[in-house]
């Protein structure tokens, strides 16, 4: 059998894991980041079954690597503007840089902030570093209405 893992990303209320939870219903392993310690407590009391890390972002290949792992999916709700490059690297490189090779990222963002400088920049990066980027219709039920960035298949 082969193994899933999900590993996510953002503030840690807990949104996102519950879904990836009910997604993998039991099939696979899924890695929680969270860069505030108490959220990251709180996300790990609240869900026991995900592996919750307090860690920046951008310390993904290193966890992954001493797992000895790679990740079908990465899912991300971090804004725009953390998605700036240390030392020439956009953390878009670092997340494919983990995938399997027909893996996904998905990125949620507000849709106010979609023509932003950041934003701009984001997809770019998305497009230069996937086969495929797609963007959602606007999701209304969000509030605020949100968009979800679908990159599939890391180059």
């Amino acid at each position: 059998m082969v193994s899933r893992w999900w590993w996510s990303w953002g503030r840690g209320t807990g949104a996102f894991t519950a879904a990836i939870q009910q997604r993998l219903g039991g099939r696979g392993r899924h890695l929680a980041l969270e860069l505030n310690a108490r959220w990251a407590a709180d996300l790990g009391r609240r869900f026991p079954d995900v592996e919750t890390v307090c860690a920046d972002a951008r310390a993904l290949p290193e966890l992954m690597a001493e797992r000895g792992l790679r990740a079908d999916v990465v899912v991300s709700g971090l804004p725009w503007a953390a998605h700036t490059a240390v030392d020439g690297v956009p953390l878009v490189r670092l997340v494919a840089d983990v995938l399997v090779p027909e893996g996904a990222f998905t990125q949620f963002a507000y849709t106010w902030t979609r023509w932003a400088p950041p934003a701009r920049r984001q997809l770019r990066d998305l497009r230069a570093t996937f086969e495929e980027t797609v963007i959602s219709r606007t999701v209304w039920r969000n509030v605020p209405p949100a968009l979800v960035y679908l990159a599939r298949r890391p180059r």
